[in-house]
C-alpha cells in the first residue's frame, strides 16, 4: 500500500465516501488509489469551483462531509470562492492538494506556491503529509475536524512523493473522539424564558442546525407558548419549509427593508447566528438593523446544540406540551401572462413536487418572492451564505448527489451561472436529477440596483457596458446542449408552469430558460 492508498482507505474507513476531484499530474497516485477503492464514488468536475461547491452541497444535505481533490495551489485558489461559501454554510469538508515532492520543489518549477498561505484564511484545520507512513493518521484527523459542529475546512496538502511512497507499517490512527454539540447555559436559558414571559415583543433567529428537524419544530413549539416570532437571516445554510413545517419569517435583504421588519421587537434572540447586519456599508445607512433599544440575546452560539436548547427553554417555561406552529397548506392557481417575480414565484409554488429541494442564487429575480411558496409542498431551501456568486449549480450537483431520489431545482441569474456553468457537464455525467432554471436578462441586475443604492449617480453607457451581459447574448439553450443537458427556453408564466412540471417526469438534468 503507498501513501495515497492509504490517505483513500482512511477516508473511507473514516465516512468520507465520495471525492469531488479535478486531477493534475502529482496527484496521479492519488487517481489511481480513488479508482481502485470500490467504496469510494470519484466525481469529476471541470472547474475546482465547481468541486468545492458540489462538496458544500453534499454536506448541507447529508450532515457529513465529502471530500475534494485540487491540483497544487492554483488548482485550489480556483476552487476558494466556494471554499469561501461553504465555510460561511458551516459545511464540513476534507480538501487533498497536491503537492510536487519534495525533491522537486527545490527548484522551484512553475506551478510552485505557498499552499499553506492560500489555505489558512479560508481553513479551520491545515496539515502537509510529510510521509506515507503518517499519512493515515492526517486523514483521520482531517476527517474529524471537518466533522465538528459547526461544520470545519480541513486541507490536506498531500506531496507527490508522500503519495507514492510504501507505506511502511500499520497505518496507525488516532484515538476516536466521541462527536457532539455543548450544551447551552442553564443561565442563559433561564434569562432568555424571562424575556420570552416578559410579553415585549420578541423575534427568535434561527440558523443552522436550528432550521431543519426536531430543532425547528421544537421552535414552533416555544412561538405557539409564548407568540415570539421565528425568524431567520435573509440567507440561512438550509431550511425546511412548506406546508406541515414551521414556518419562519425572512428578514429581508435591503436595509429600510429590514429595518422596517425589526422596528417593533424589543428582543431579538439568537440560535447558531448572530444579530442581522446589512451584507454591505452603505453611505448614510446604518450596518446594525435593529432598532434603537432592542436587546439582543445569544442563546445558542455556533457550536452548541440547538434542539437540546429548545428542550430546555420548553421546560424552563413548563410549556413542554404545547402542539407547535405549523404552515398550512396553500393551493396557487397556475398563473398566467407576463413573467415576473411574482407569477414566477407562483409557478414555483404550484409546480415543487413534495421533498425537492430548491438552491436559490436568483438575486433580483427571486429577493422578494420567495415568501409567496411559503405553503407549497413540504421542501428545503439552500441560500448562498457567504456571497460569492457561482454557487448554486455546484451546490445543487452535491445535492443532488446526495439526494439521488429527490427532485433539486437550481434558480440561478444569469451572470451568476456563468461563473461555474461546467456543472451542467457533471450532472449529465453523473445522471443527476437537477432542474437548472436561468432567469436570462441580459445583466448583472443586481448591479444596478447596488449602483443606485452605493449613490454613485445615475450610471452613463460606458459604465452600463460593465454590468450588461448582452453585446453578445448568451445561447442558454445551446449552451446546455453542448454539455449533454436537454434545454428549453419559455417566456410566459404558464410555460414556466408546464416546463417546471415536464422536468419532473424525466430523471436526469435539464435546464430552462426564463426569458426577462
Amino acid at each position: 500500500m503507498n501513501g495515497a492508498e492509504s490517505l483513500v482507505a482512511t477516508l473511507v474507513d473514516q465516512g468520507v465516501d465520495i471525492c469531488f476531484a479535478n486531477p493534475g499530474t502529482s496527484e496521479m497516485h492519488f487517481l489511481a488509489a480513488l479508482g481502485n477503492n470500490p467504496k469510494m464514488r470519484s466525481v469529476l468536475c471541470l472547474f475546482e469551483g465547481v468541486a468545492t461547491g458540489a462538496a458544500d452541497g453534499w454536506y448541507r444535505m447529508k450532515d457529513k462531509p465529502a471530500s475534494t481533490l485540487l491540483h497544487l495551489g492554483p488548482g485550489l485558489a480556483n476552487g476558494l470562492a466556494n471554499i469561501h461559501n461553504a465555510k460561511r454554510a458551516s459545511s464540513g469538508m476534507v480538501n487533498v492538494v497536491g503537492e510536487h515532492s519534495v525533491s522537486h520543489l527545490k527548484y522551484d518549477p512553475p506551478l510552485t506556491s505557498d499552499i499553506e498561505g492560500l489555505s489558512r484564511p479560508l481553513s479551520h484545520w491545515v496539515r502537509r503529509a510529510e510521509s506515507s507512513n503518517t499519512i493515515a493518521w492526517d486523514t483521520a484527523q482531517a476527517v474529524a475536524k471537518a466533522g465538528e459542529h459547526p461544520g470545519q475546512i480541513a486541507t490536506l496538502i498531500l506531496p507527490g512523493d508522500t503519495s507514492w511512497q510504501q507505506v511502511a507499517n500499520v497505518p496507525v490512527l488516532p484515538p476516536a473522539v466521541a462527536a457532539g454539540r455543548k450544551v447551552p447555559s442553564t443561565e442563559r436559558v433561564e434569562h432568555v424564558a424571562r424575556v420570552l414571559r416578559s410579553g415585549e415583543p420578541t423575534l427568535i433567529i434561527l440558523a443552522n442546525k436550528a432550521t431543519r428537524g426536531a430543532a425547528l419544530e421544537k421552535a414552533g413549539r416555544v412561538a405557539a407558548a409564548t407568540g415570539a416570532q421565528l425568524g431567520s437571516q435573509f440567507f440561512t445554510a438550509r431550511i425546511e419549509r412548506g406546508a406541515g413545517r414551521v414556518p419562519i419569517a425572512r428578514i429581508p435583504y435591503a436595509v429600510a427593508q429590514a429595518a422596517a421588519f425589526l422596528k417593533d421587537f424589543k428582543h431579538i434572540v439568537t440560535f447558531e447566528t448572530r444579530e442581522p447586519v446589512a451584507f454591505f456599508a452603505y453611505p448614510d445607512k446604518p450596518s446594525l438593523l435593529k432598532a434603537e433599544g432592542t436587546q439582543v440575546h445569544a442563546l445558542v452560539e455556533a457550536d452548541e446544540d440547538s434542539e437540546l436548547a429548545f428542550d430546555m427553554l420548553l421546560q424552563a417555561l413548563g410549556t413542554a406540551g404545547t402542539a407547535p406552529l405549523v404552515q398550512q397548506r396553500i393551493e396557487t392557481p397556475v398563473p398566467t401572462g407576463a413573467l415576473n417575480p411574482t407569477s414566477i414565484a407562483h409557478a414555483l409554488a404550484a409546480a415543487l413536487p413534495e421533498h425537492c429541494i430548491v438552491v436559490d442564487e436568483s438575486l433580483t429575480t427571486g429577493r422578494e418572492s420567495m415568501s409567496l411558496t411559503m405553503g407549497a409542498l413540504p421542501h428545503d431551501l439552500i441560500n448562498n451564505m457567504g456571497g460569492s456568486i457561482g454557487y448554486a449549480t455546484p451546490v445543487a450537483t452535491g445535492a443532488a448527489l446526495a439526494c439521488p431520489d429527490r427532485r433539486v431545482f437550481c434558480m440561478v441569474g444569469d451572470g451568476s451561472a456563468m461563473y461555474t456553468i461546467q456543472s451542467l457537464w457533471t450532472q449529465a455525467r453523473e445522471g443527476l436529477n437537477v432542474t437548472t432554471i436561468i432567469f436570462a436578462n441580459n445583466s448583472y441586475a443586481i448591479l444596478k440596483a447596488e449602483y443606485a443604492n452605493m449613490g454613485a449617480g445615475t450610471p452613463n453607457e460606458r459604465a452600463l457596458s460593465m454590468i450588461d451581459i448582452d453585446k453578445p447574448s448568451i445561447d442558454w439553450l445551446a449552451m446546455a446542449t453542448s454539455m449533454g443537458v436537454p434545454a428549453v427556453a419559455v417566456e410566459t408564466a404558464e410555460s414556466f408552469h408546464k416546463a417546471l412540471i415536464d422536468s419532473t417526469r424525466e430523471p436526469g438534468p435539464c435546464l430552462i430558460e426564463v426569458r426577462l
